[in-house]
């Protein structure tokens, strides 16, 4: 029951055309492709740096009706045509692959509150955390949309939380529009 800044590890694997770990001890983020061959994983992508900024948004719009105004506003901004918008709607329903979709080519992943889940949904000790700390060993930003993910508090086992995610000017825009309508 620690806050995030505590950790000392965190990574995941990922699967598809081919399996990756990523993973952290709190020194940068590194990349390691499974050889399958061998069995062995190798360092494929070391030092994994979130873009500053990209294109692609990933949330579940279905929930589009039951977010806050300033997480509307900013879908709306993430569509319109201006400047490098449109962005890229992306959402593949897995917190892991959008993240690392984002981690790779840029962009941020939100589940923000809702009024069906005003206390967000994912889970602050074993979802959150663990990407956040990744994120933030990558050069990204995972907020709540008012806090830094790795700065709250554990109330409890199971507390769920918001979770914005992903390359920091993205977030840091996100967070703005939050501020702004709420």
């Amino acid at each position: 029951m620690q806050k995030g800044s505590e950790q000392v590890a965190a990574g995941y694997i990922v699967y598809g055309t081919s399996t990756m770990l990523v993973y952290t001890t709190g020194h940068g983020v590194n990349g390691f492709t499974l050889n399958p061959a061998l069995g062995t994983f190798y360092l494929s992508h070391p030092n994994m740096l979130f873009p500053a900024t990209g294109s692609i948004y990933s949330i579940n719009e279905g929930n589009y009706n039951y977010f806050s105004p300033g997480i509307k506003k900013y879908i709306k901004y993430c569509q319109e045509k201006k400047e490098n918008r449109p962005y890229t709607a992306r959402y593949i329903g897995s917190l892991v692959s959008d993240f690392h979709r984002n981690l790779i080519k840029g962009g941020i992943y939100l589940y923000p509150r809702s009024s069906q889940h005003e206390s967000g949904k994912l889970r602050l000790l074993y979802e959150c955390n663990p990407m956040a700390f990744l994120a933030e060993q990558a050069g990204g930003t995972a907020s709540d949309g008012k806090n830094r993910i790795l700065d709250l508090k554990p109330t409890a086992l199971y507390q769920r939380v918001p979770f914005i995610c992903g390359s920091p000017k993205m977030v840091a825009t996100a967070m703005q529009f939050e501020a702004a309508g709420s």
